[in-house]
């Protein structure tokens, strides 16, 4: 079985990532700071993509299927995409939250709202995720909460904020 880190093992800086898949790999082990969750979502796009997507978790169905923007957020951005002559494989496309905070009611798991906290507990990962990524020329927030970390984190980044 793999060890599973905590977020100070991750940081600690002894086992520092070096690129995206070792980043993943680390992020994978990674215990959820969220009850229930079930594997951490990873981001999906290109290296050197010049667009990053950043939403604010995963949902129901990123959740179950380990990829970003699978369920109904995702089918309307890839519309919006598609409206906008883009397209998946040339977008970066991640979350700030790595793992589906919800409630469950019956047998739906009803997404909640991260907090403050919890979107600050995981920016190390996706500030090193852009990195790795090699920061892309626009981000471009998809939830406030995330826009709001963005735009008083810039300098973080180096690199202009899209809103």
């Amino acid at each position: 079985m793999v060890k599973r880190l905590s977020k100070e093992e991750a940081e600690d800086g002894t086992d520092a990532p070096r690129s995206l898949d070792e980043l993943n790999a680390n992020i994978a082990r990674t215990e959820p700071l969220v009850p229930g969750a079930t594997r951490a979502v990873l981001g999906e796009g290109p290296i050197g993509a010049a667009i990053a997507f950043v939403g604010e978790q995963p949902g129901d169905q990123e959740d179950r299927e380990g990829r970003p923007f699978v369920g109904p957020a995702g089918q309307l951005l890839n519309r919006a995409m598609s409206e906008a002559d883009m397209t998946r494989e040339r977008v970066y496309v991640t979350n700030a939250v790595k793992h589906f905070k919800f409630e469950q009611r019956g047998k739906r798991r009803i997404h909640e709202r991260p907090t403050t906290g919890e979107v600050k507990h995981y920016r190390w990962w996706l500030f090193k995720e852009l990195e790795c990524v090699r920061r892309p020329k626009a981000y471009l927030a998809l939830l406030h909460i995330v826009r709001g970390y963005f735009l008083f984190h810039r300098n973080t980044l180096d690199a202009d904020v899209k809103g």
